[in-house]
């Protein structure tokens, strides 16, 4: 891996003029070739975050919520990341691709992983920094997820980011001996680079010039905030949108809110788009009210789980955990029926309402949204892996594992999380139908690559003796 350095802005100079022409295509709604435009001029200047990085992903941002298509099969096939190309190359490629498909972690990851390579340590950071806000959020965070951001972070030499990463990874896996050794040893060198900064007089922070500017850069992306700062964000932003009611500066002040964190800020960011839609009958400007207010709603689950699993028997606890669960659910259904709505032909939100149908136990509606997500490549697989949960649980045994046997065919990757589940719920199926050496067989790969995989171990030994006696 390449070592990073510590700047690898490039010519910023030849950049500006595709930066400023970037920003007023975008203004425009002409956000694709807004795309081309920060792109292009992140070729001359790659680590440019403040100018390039930002506002390509805030105008990537709107332009999907104004219901902006991801990327064609042709651009994908021509932006896929390749050994053979330079790490620059691979970081805009995937940087171009998530421009399209802002939620897809998969290509944050590989921009990621490009900018690393490649030394451009402030691009790495910045899109980390994101990264690590998604996965710490998500409602299963994933460990692999983490376990790149510590190696990323460390790459870098972002210790305490690299060591919370290694900590989130710990709690997902505990038994993990090696792991803790690793937080251990992060958590060292933290405090060797703390001691030399304090040898030369002063933290890292005091060796950056704009102090102020950092701060601000900081309190955007920083995975531990101050509310001073964040609430300083907000009144920033809140004297932009007043002296210009512009869409641009509305999701800025609504996004500003929405980082406070907090039930107050999030309502007022919520009430602040909702006008908005009324006023320009736009979606884009309720879609983000949606997610606003499911993000809150998650946080109160989150806080309401943290209580139960304090203490179980606290029968009160638990139905404030329950309402707080029903409630999100009804929020999300009604959020992504509504989007799926306004933007009928976007598959993907197909695929969530669908997901969010089972959630409620809606089974029989789920299917059919989940069969027309199935027609995107991009959420086949997981798709009918709930298409045939859904079949199994109406107790259509012979139908759910035809699906599940067409998905685990399909799917590429033979010893991944995706992969181990599709064959243990294929060897449900056949538990089920009575079909148990099948079972038996399934059951045996998945405890060949994952021996702890869920209940695998009890299964074996149960069907091995069934088949014995």
């Amino acid at each position: 891996m390449t070592e990073a350095v510590t700047d690898n802005t490039g010519d910023l100079s030849k950049a500006v003029a595709f930066f400023k022409r970037a920003e007023e295509v975008a203004s425009t709604d002409n956000f694709d070739y807004a795309i081309d435009l920060y792109i292009e001029g992140l070729q001359r200047a790659p680590d440019a975050v403040e100018q390039g990085h930002k506002p390509l992903r805030y105008n990537a941002l709107v332009r999907h919520g104004k219901g902006g298509k991801k990327a064609s099969m042709f651009e994908e096939m021509r932006r896929k990341s390749s050994k053979k190309k330079t790490p620059l190359k691979n970081m805009l490629n995937t940087e171009f691709l998530l421009a399209k498909d802002p939620d897809n972690l998969t290509y944050a990851e590989q921009m990621l992983n490009a900018a690393v390579e490649g030394g451009f340590k402030k691009t790495a950071l910045w899109i980390a920094d994101l990264i690590f806000e998604a996965n710490r959020g998500a409602e299963k965070p994933n460990l692999a997820t983490f376990l790149l951001l510590k190696n990323s972070y460390a790459a870098i030499e972002e210790y305490a980011k690299a060591a919370a990463s290694c900590g989130y990874a710990c709690k997902l896996k505990p038994e993990d001996g090696a792991l803790a050794d690793e937080f251990k040893d992060l958590s060292a060198r933290l405090a060797m680079q703390k001691g030399k900064y304090d040898q030369e007089g002063g933290d890292f922070r005091d060796s950056i010039k704009d102090r102020e500017s950092q701060e601000k850069y900081q309190s955007q992306q920083a995975t531990i905030k101050s509310v001073d700062v964040r609430q300083q964000a907000v009144n920033d932003a809140r004297q932009i949108y007043q002296a210009d009611k512009s869409s641009q500066n509305i999701f800025k002040l609504a996004g500003a809110m929405n980082d406070v964190q907090t039930d107050s800020a999030d309502n007022e960011a919520i009430k602040l788009l909702e006008d908005a839609y009324e006023e320009f009958k736009d979606f884009s400007f309720k879609k983000r009210a949606g997610e606003i207010r499911l993000k809150m709603l998650r946080r109160h689950v989150r806080k309401a789980r943290t209580v139960v699993e304090a203490d179980s028997l606290n029968q009160k606890s638990r139905e404030v955990f329950d309402a707080a669960t029903r409630q999100l659910l009804a929020a999300e259904l009604e959020h992504y029926k509504l989007c799926m709505e306004n933007y009928p032909t976007d598959l993907r939100l197909k695929y969530e309402y669908g997901v969010r149908l089972i959630r409620n136990q809606r089974y029989d509606e789920a299917i059919p949204f989940l069969q027309e997500a199935s027609k995107d490549i991009r959420h086949k697989i997981a798709a009918m892996n709930k298409i045939g949960l859904c079949f199994f649980i109406k107790n259509w045994f012979k139908d759910a594992a035809d699906i599940f046997k067409e998905a685990v065919e399909a799917y590429e990757i033979k010893d991944d999380d995706i992969a181990k589940e599709l064959r243990y719920n294929l060897a449900r199926a056949y538990e089920q139908l009575g079909n148990m050496d099948e079972a038996l067989e399934l059951y045996r790969r998945i405890a060949q690559i994952d021996f702890t995989y869920k209940d695998v171990k009890m299964k074996v030994d149960r069907l091995r003796k069934s088949e014995q006696e």
